[in-house]
This record gives structure tokens, sequence and C-alpha cells, in this order.
């Protein structure tokens, strides 16, 4: 018997291993990194090759190795793990106002502004709206928060220009591909970031209804210099070097630039109460802020700052369509590259019938995205010489923040289910990805606000409505559900007033037939195909991802959007 017992015994001794080899870790993917996501992602190539950009395409591939890197992507984890904190005194009790990030959001910003992310676009290259725009989305794939203040720095050049003098002093430090992210004197820096501050708490995008009052300091003259007063319910990054503000005078609401700190280097009187505590978009700060006599000089007229803030406004609105279009993308990308290595019910997830449902309807919702955004981006390059895509970017703008936006959380949602219980944890994107999904369907003008803008849009610019049908008339005859969605859309123009109650349903449809014409007329019929089939007719509008009708080549679908790693 003892003998037996020590047999036994040394049948499970540790020079066995048994004790520490409880499981062995199989069928569990790797994690998606070390590729080159541009390389890696057919539609985006495809359109900076469609819209003529394709001078660029060897530092877009640079640039897709790096934002597909191990090295870049913890990055994005590290800036969200660490939320910002605020400083409103330093130690020897003055008043600093300091919100403090982690490194690794600094080395996000300080790789998207040298690459140009928030200048670019205004020189003189070609398609150069088109470019910026693939490498934000890029970017926004590896960390969304820190895109906040690239876009308003970015955004900040329109609406400068209604004031010539300051577009003079301001615009080569907004411009300066460089990042400069200490708390001291604008003066003192070569490059700037700047910020924006409309939002109040009893008006939210009703911004007649603002209460902050501006005083003038030196005469009402455009460009004078006036103090303000008064409170910003929602100022995001608050360490901006300046922001464009609305204020009262006693014309009206007017535009101004107020400075973190005055030209005699004494810190200008914006100061933060707190930071806003959000689900999504951690990374960035969001604060609110009383302006307590704050130095800041009028751009543009007195009295229409609204007109003055208005092209900053359609800037960062064009942003969130890239934004939401690069969460749609690497949801995407993380649903096709687990269910390709992931095995279940004696087969790869990806070749399950119903799984491949699932996967081909969210990479055409990505798709589709990804064109309409591009046609925009092209629309932006060529408005300064052509009418017709100037209205087109007015309205296209309003339809498709609105409804890429506005598809991106139960895309989300659907991406992480592909993935099951891992996509739930922190530890993985998907988590991330989740909670930015709503944001910029809020930001810049939330669902309704859209809508009434496109109707405003047709109203108020002659010829816009014309534009955007012969827009999307021009793959007239290519497939019978879009004909039928055209003249759907000629009907309900019809009757006005009607128009505004029903907005949704219309921009919903105007969304729908400008990506199925874009995606028709860039002559790629295994997407385009696919997504009229899935989308256009009135059965299918409104439904759950994973119903697609029969005839559709999943398989290749799939194929063509599953990213390889390098």
């Amino acid at each position: 018997m003892k003998q037996k017992l020590n047999q036994a015994s040394s049948d499970f001794s540790p020079s066995n291993a048994y004790w520490a080899e409880t499981h062995e870790v199989r069928n569990q993917p790797p994690a998606l990194e070390n590729y080159n996501s541009y390389l890696q992602d057919s539609a985006l190539r495809e359109a900076i090759k469609t819209h003529g950009g394709e001078w660029a395409e060897a530092d877009l591939r640079r640039f897709g190795a790096a934002t597909g890197s191990a090295e870049l992507i913890e990055l994005g984890f590290q800036a969200n793990e660490n939320k910002p904190v605020l400083y409103t005194h330093n130690r020897h009790g003055e008043r600093i106002d300091e919100v403090r990030f982690h490194p690794a959001y600094h080395q996000l910003m300080s790789l998207s502004l040298r690459e140009g992310l928030h200048s670019s676009h205004w020189g003189d290259m070609p398609a150069a709206h088109l470019v910026r725009s693939a490498k934000y989305y890029l970017m926004a794939q590896v960390e969304a928060g820190h895109g906040c203040p690239v876009t308003m720095t970015s955004a900040a050049i329109p609406a400068l220009k209604n004031q010539p003098e300051l577009y003079a002093s301001w615009a080569p430090r907004i411009l300066a591909a460089d990042y400069d992210p200490r708390n001291i004197a604008d003066q003192a820096k070569t490059a700037v970031t700047i910020g924006m501050a409309m939002t109040e708490k009893q008006g939210g995008s009703d911004v007649r209804q603002n209460s902050t009052r501006a005083y003038p300091a030196e005469g009402r003259s455009a460009g004078g210099a006036f103090e303000l007063v008064g409170h910003k319910y929602f100022v995001s990054a608050p360490m901006c070097d300046a922001f464009l503000v609305l204020a009262q005078t006693s014309s009206g609401l007017s535009c101004f630039l107020v400075p973190r700190w005055r030209p005699d280097g004494s810190k200008n009187p914006i100061q933060i109460q707190r930071l806003k505590n959000k689900m999504g978009n951690v990374s960035n700060a969001s604060s609110e802020t009383e302006l307590r006599g704050a130095l800041g000089w009028m751009v543009g007229e007195e009295g229409r700052g609204v007109a003055a803030i208005i092209e900053m406004v359609a800037m960062t609105r064009f942003d969130c369509m890239i934004g939401s279009s690069a969460g749609l993308r690497q949801a995407v990308a993380q649903a096709t590259h687990h269910c390709s290595m992931r095995h279940a019910f004696g087969k790869l997830l990806s070749e399950q019938p119903l799984m491949q449902n699932v996967l081909a309807d969210l990479i055409l919702e990505s798709e589709a995205a990804l064109a309409l955004t591009m046609r925009i981006a092209r629309a932006l390059d060529n408005s300064a010489s052509s009418e017709a895509e100037r209205l087109l970017v007015r309205m296209g703008t309003a339809v498709g923040k609105y409804w890429i936006c506005k598809r991106t959380p139960a895309h989300a949602y659907e991406a992480m289910e592909c993935i099951g219980g891992s996509g739930v944890m922190e530890d993985g994107i998907m988590a991330r990805l989740f909670r930015e999904s709503p944001i910029n369907a809020i930001w810049e003008g939330s669902g309704n606000v859209q809508c009434l803008d496109m109707i405003r849009a047709m109203h108020k610019n002659k010829g816009s409505l014309e534009v955007f049908m012969d827009e999307v008339s021009g793959a007239r005859g290519a497939d019978k559900h879009l004909d039928g969605l055209i003249d759907e859309l000629g009907k309900d123009f019809v009757d006005s007033a009607q128009l505004e109650y029903g907005a949704r349903g219309v921009v919903e449809k105007m969304a729908l037939a400008i990506q199925a014409s874009t995606l028709l007329t860039a002559g790629k019929p295994l997407v385009a195909e696919a997504f009229c089939a899935s989308r256009l007719a009135p059965s299918n509008r409104g439904r759950l991802y994973g119903t697609l009708p029969a005839g559709i080549d999943c398989q290749a679908l799939i194929e063509r959007a599953t990213p390889r790693l390098d």
C-alpha cells in the first residue's frame, strides 16, 4: 500500500509540471496590432484613388504602419485609463486652472499635430481635405478623445478669417506642425491650439439664450477688445491656448477670440469650475468654466456671432462624420479579426452562415459611411471653385453627421457581441468603442439639430436641394431600389408642411440615397449592390444587423474587410 501511494505521488510531482499547467490557452485570437491599418483597409485605399489622393499613397502607407503599431495602440489605452486631473490652484494658493494629462495623451497630440491633422488641409496641395480626412480616420481608430482639440484647432481657421488682423496674428501658430502643451502665455509659443465655448446651462444648442455678456474695453469696432462675464457649461479641451466664445453685446450674440493669457503675460480670468465626468471620450477633458472679465477680441460683425462661428461648427461636424466612420471601421476590424481566428461548432466563426450575415452587414455599414465621408471631403476640396460642391458640403454634412453618428452605437454593440464575453472586457478596445459611440451624435448638434439644419440649409441656400438631388440622381438607372428611393424623396419635399415633423425619416432617406449613389458611381458592385439590396427597399429600413437578404456574397465582403497581421 505504501509503495502504491509513493508511486501515485510521483506521477504528480512538480517535475512533470502538472501542478502549474491547469489548462492550455488555445482558440484565442491574438491582439489586432502590428499591422498596417491603411494597407489592410480596401475601402479607404479605393476612396483615395477614386477622389484623387494617389499622390499621398506613400505617406498614407507610412502612417498606416504607425497607427497599426502596438506602441501607438497602447498609448490609446493609457490615455483612457488615466483621466485628466484639474488643479485650480498651485501650492502657493495662486489660481492656475491647469488640467494635467497622462504623458500618453501628449504623445498622441504631438503625433497628430506633427502629421498636420489640424492644418494640412488648409494648404494648397490637391485633394488636401481628402488626404487629411484619411489620416484623421486612421488616427481616430487608435484614440478618439484627443481628436477634439485637433478638430477645434483645425476648424478655427475659417472662423478667424472673418477678422483679418486676428488671423494674421494667430494663423501661423495655429497652422504650425508642432505641439506645445505648456501652461504659459501664448506669446511665448510658436504653436497653439484653439477651442470653442458656446454651450450654456439654460440654452444648450439654442445659443441665442446665452447669457454671457461682453463689455467693450476699447470701443465697439469689429476686432475691438471686450471683457466677458458669464458661464459656459461645456468647454472641451480647456488647456487650449485660446477659445472662440459666443457672448451677448447690446447688438446681440457676438463671437470673440478669448486667450487663456493676457498680452501682458497675466492670467486671463477664465476659471475652470470642474471637469465633466463623462461616460466616453474620457482622455479629453471637458469642463464647466466661468468667465470673470476675461479679455477677448471680437471676430466678425457685432451681433452676428453665429454667422462668424458657423464655418467652425460645420468643420467640427464633418470631423464627427470622420470620427464615427473610424469607430465603425475599428469595430469591423476587431470583429472580423476575431471571427477569422476563432473556432466554434467545428468551423471558424467567419465561416458560419449566420455570423457571415452579421459580419457582412456590419461591413456594409462601415463602407457606406466611409464612402459618404470621403465624398464630402472631395466636395470640400472643390468648394472654393464650384458652387455646386459648396452647396453639397452644406447639405451633405448635416445629412452625414446625423446618419453616420446615429448608426454607430448599435453597430458597436453588434460588433461587441460577435466577439462575445471578451468584447465586454475593459482590457480590450470594444468597451471603449461602445462608450465612444454616442458621443459624436450628441456633440456639435444632436440629431434633431442636424435635421433642422438640413431644412434651414435647403431654404437659405438657393439651389442646395437641387444640387443634392442631382448628386444622388447621378446613379439613377444603376439600381431599381435607388430609383425608387429617389422618387420617394421627390414626393417628400413636395409636402413642406410636414417636412419638419417627419425630418428624421427624410434625412434617413437622403443619407441612404447619397451613400448608395456614391458606392454605385465608384464602380464597386460587390459593396454597392449589396448595400442597395439590403437597405433601400422600405421593408429593409430600420432593421437589426444580421438580416441581410439572400443572394449577397457575404464571404467576399468578409475577406475584403478582414485585416491581416503583418
